[in-house]
C-alpha cells in the first residue's frame, strides 16, 4: 500500500473516531465519559462560532482556531487510539485556548458560543463560572 492508501486509511480512522465521539456524546448516560465525549466536538463548534463573531478580537480568534486545528489534526503528542488518555493533549490545548479567550472577551460571549452544558465550560474556563444566570440571559 502506497502513501496515498495510508493517508486514506488515516482519514478514515479520523472520521470514524469523530463519528463515534459524537454518537457517544449523545447516547452515554450523564457522567464523566459523556462529558469527555462532548468536550472536543463542543470546542470545535465554539471555535467556529467565535471565529464568525465580529466582536471577538483577532488574537482570540487565532488562539481558538489554533486549538480547533490541533483537535482536528491527525498528528498528536499522545496518539488518539490510546483509551482515556488519547484525547488528553487535545483537551489541554483547548482548555488553554478557552481560558485565554475568557480573559480577553466578555465571558457571556464565550458562553453564548458554547453548545454543550455550561458546567463543562466552567471547568475548562473558570471565568465563565462567575456569571450569574441573569447576566447570561
Amino acid at each position: 500500500m502506497g502513501w496515498v492508501g495510508w493517508a486514506l486509511v488515516g482519514v478514515g480512522v479520523l472520521v470514524a473516531s469523530w463519528v463515534l465521539m459524537i454518537l457517544l456524546a449523545r447516547r452515554l448516560p450523564p457522567g464523566l465519559a459523556r462529558d469527555l465525549a462532548t468536550v472536543l466536538p463542543a470546542c470545535v463548534t465554539t471555535a467556529r462560532r467565535l471565529r464568525k463573531d465580529p466582536l471577538v478580537p483577532r488574537r482570540v480568534k487565532l488562539a481558538v482556531a489554533f486549538a480547533g486545528l490541533w483537535v482536528l489534526s491527525p498528528i498528536d503528542l499522545i496518539p488518539e487510539f490510546l483509551p482515556v488518555i488519547g484525547p488528553l493533549d487535545d483537551i489541554v490545548v483547548v482548555a488553554l485556548a478557552l481560558r485565554y479567550a475568557a480573559k480577553r472577551i466578555p465571558p457571556e460571549r464565550l458562553l453564548a458560543a458554547w453548545p454543550a452544558e455550561r458546567r463543562i465550560l466552567e471547568r475548562l474556563a473558570p471565568a465563565v463560572a462567575t456569571l450569574t444566570e441573569v447576566e447570561h440571559v
